[in-house]
């Protein structure tokens, strides 16, 4: 390290040369197998120009999350189960030192009066930091991986994730431009569904995405714009954020918005933008069921507009089409659990009316453990307007 910080640029090829001197003056005085050589060339690349020992699980693909606990542990998810790993860092120095390489890279901020921020890698991983004096057992890092090819929709129903007849069902959706909202609880595959889904748009449309965190991988769209918020610099000055992005989407001339989560006020502009012709849009937030999902809509409005209640179940009611909720099942599988539609807002009641359209039900368990099941149409689509315009018979 300190013969490489004399070079203001280093090239990968002169830090290898030096690991490689490095390695051969040690093997004079130490005996150092070839397979060790082979492992420590790596592992000292990656603690000078990469994320350390993290490097080698953000290499894996079959590991879906990586959960940093200070120097306490590391811990992995693999195929839905955790696991500790049998590596950790050994001083909080390092680690606070890996932090700041990974806000870096995206232009965020992490330290003491900014202790949590979200980013990501240039892999396009989502990553989520707590520093201390928040943190009280040391800074902690949260990745969450996704795979490099994005997940198509076949390869979901070929693990039993959702059934033929509904993806058939939702790419007529998509395509007549029913303005689709997935739900569910946190790992339970809504941003890998709505990449999934979005594969059904028209690749002549012209589409906006907008993240906290670009994550989206839309494939085959030449007229794509990828739009990011951007956190507050060090004075707490010229932050942008959703709100800001959805209301400038607006004067883009997009054919459809894909919003990749709601969490508060900016929900106001996405209802607004619903309802001004922007058919066809997806969007996604947490909720353990699809009615859970259309109240934190409700409270999240509210958060950012003193309006009447009936007139934001108005908004809800007219904007959203079709929910789609997803869960995470006890085998550690995840499942399309419901397909809804919105029918509209009952003024006598005084609630959005919905009705179930496909309703997952559970047949028991494989030898295995692993839960049998089969997403079954329920009723029939009330609304049809959309799809009648688009010249799709159901």
């Amino acid at each position: 390290m300190e013969s490489l910080e004399k070079h203001r640029e280093v090239q990968d090829e002169e830090i290898y040369q030096s690991i490689d001197e490095l390695i051969l003056r040690t093997g004079v005085e130490f005996y150092i197998r070839l397979s060790e050589r082979g492992e420590l060339r790596r592992e000292l690349f990656n603690s000078v120009r990469r994320l350390d020992i993290l490097q080698e699980l953000i290499d894996d693909n079959s590991v879906t999350e990586i959960m940093v606990n200070g120097t306490e542990g590391i811990f992995i998810e693999r195929d839905g189960h955790l696991m500790l790993w049998d590596k950790c860092f050994v001083s909080k120095e390092r680690l606070e030192d890996i932090a700041q390489q990974i806000v870096g890279s995206c232009n965020r901020i992490v330290n003491e009066s900014v202790p949590i921020v979200d980013a990501r890698l240039n892999s396009g991983a989502r990553v989520n930091i707590v520093m201390p004096p928040v943190a009280l057992n040391g800074p902690i890092i949260t990745i969450r991986r996704f795979p490099e090819q994005p997940i198509q929709m076949e390869q979901l129903v070929r693990w039993g994730a959702v059934s033929r007849e509904a993806v058939d069902f939702l790419e007529k959706l998509v395509r007549a431009g029913y303005n689709i909202f997935i739900s569910g609880g946190t790992g339970s595959g809504k941003t890998t569904f709505l990449n999934a889904l979005s594969n059904f748009i028209p690749k002549d449309e012209r589409i906006i995405t907008i993240e906290d965190n670009a994550e989206l991988q839309l494939q085959g769209v030449k007229n794509l714009v990828r739009l990011e918020v951007r956190n507050a610099n060090a004075e707490g000055e010229k932050e942008i954020t959703i709100r800001d992005l959805i209301r400038s989407s607006l004067r883009m001339r997009p054919d459809r918005i894909l919003i990749g989560e709601v969490r508060g006020s900016e929900t106001v502009d996405l209802l607004q933008a619903l309802n001004t012709g922007h058919d066809g849009s997806f969007s996604t937030g947490h909720a353990n069921s699809p009615e859970d999902m259309l109240a934190r809509l409700e409270t999240m409005v509210l958060m950012g507009l003193e309006i009447p209640l009936t007139a934001v179940r108005r908004q809800i009611a007219s904007g959203i089409d079709i929910m789609v909720h997803l869960g995470r099942l006890r085998d550690k599988s995840r499942k399309v659990l419901q397909i809804l539609e919105i029918l509209g807002y009952d003024s006598k009641s005084g609630e959005v009316q919905t009705q179930v359209l496909y309703d997952f039900e559970e047949e028991g368990e494989d030898a295995c453990g692993n839960i049998m099941g089969t997403l079954k149409k329920r009723r029939e689509l009330m609304r049809r307007q959309k799809l009648q315009r688009a010249g799709y018979q159901i």
